[in-house]
């Protein structure tokens, strides 16, 4: 017998309502489930789940971020109508099928790299999946095609009520550059990269950077240089030099639908062939 169903035998109530389910649910501390787990669970019907389950949702007691899944929000997250996303992060992919890791902003700030707010919990996958309303927070999704190549740049963390997955500082720094746009743009992730560039491994950077396109690496590289974390760039240089030299890129990328013209560079770096417009500006 599950610990949900001794819960009931102790409690000598039949596992007949939703709310009762709940409570044994997080009695054997999870805080998600699926419809279909819920429906063997009770014996009811599918629309007699539905029905319990959307007053709930409208005490604000019971999440539903997607399709058949469901989040039990505990008390002391009411009155933020859900509970954190890490909580159920790992269950809601699994349910999804997809592969993931918490990662950018989210992940630096895992990472000790607290200088701004994290206003989202950002995760790339290898779905485009739209963003989650969750309470007054965020999740948001950022696709990366070929997810099962940075692998070993992925690791596991605990969390409240399990682990989930989370990029390491070298993913999360490379990943910042190539989405710098969700990222806050240049001057948000220099700051991050000054914070993060003392955990990042120089030679776990070069082996993950061969997964990025090569203007990601000398973007990062460059900014690991100028904000005092050189040696951890060293291996990523000489990874870069053993090859064609590469073309200049600008450290700002342009925007899309922004005009051809582009101000003078105050900067063209040779070692990472960088041309910078403004050198970005690190928040103490």
């Amino acid at each position: 017998m599950d610990k949900i169903g001794l819960f009931f035998n102790m409690a000598l109530e039949p596992p007949s309502t939703l709310t009762n389910y709940l409570t044994a649910l997080q009695a054997e501390g999870r805080i998600s489930f699926t419809r279909a787990e819920a429906i063997a669970a009770l014996g009811l019907t599918e629309a007699a789940f539905l029905k319990a389950a959307a007053r709930l949702q409208k005490r604000k007691l019971l999440l539903n971020p997607r399709q058949g899944f469901y989040v039990v929000v505990p008390p002391q997250y009411l009155s933020w109508e859900a509970p954190p996303p890490s909580w159920y992060i790992d269950a809601l992919m699994r349910h999804e099928g997809r592969l993931y890791y918490v990662g950018l902003l989210k992940a630096a700030e895992l990472h000790g790299a607290t200088h701004h707010a994290v206003m989202e919990f950002q995760v790339v996958t290898d779905r485009q999946l739209p963003k989650i309303r969750a309470g007054r927070s965020w999740i948001t999704f950022h696709f990366r095609k070929d997810l099962k190549t940075v692998r070993d740049g992925v690791i596991e963390r605990k969390t409240d009520t399990g682990t989930m997955k989370v990029s390491s500082p070298e993913l999360t720094a490379l990943d910042l550059l190539r989405y710098i746009h969700v990222a806050g743009g240049i001057d948000a992730v220099a700051t991050i990269i000054a914070d993060l560039g003392g955990k990042i491994d120089g030679a776990k950077l070069a082996a993950m950077a061969a997964h990025f396109d090569r203007a990601c690496a000398q973007r990062l590289g460059y900014l690991l240089d100028r904000l005092g974390h050189g040696d951890r760039a060293q291996a990523l240089h000489s990874q870069l030099s053993a090859t064609q030299p590469a073309p200049w890129v600008a450290l700002e990328p342009v925007k899309r639908g922004a005009g051809a013209s582009a101000p003078k560079p105050v900067e063209r770096n040779e070692r990472w062939r960088v041309s910078v417009q403004r050198h970005p500006e690190v928040d103490e």
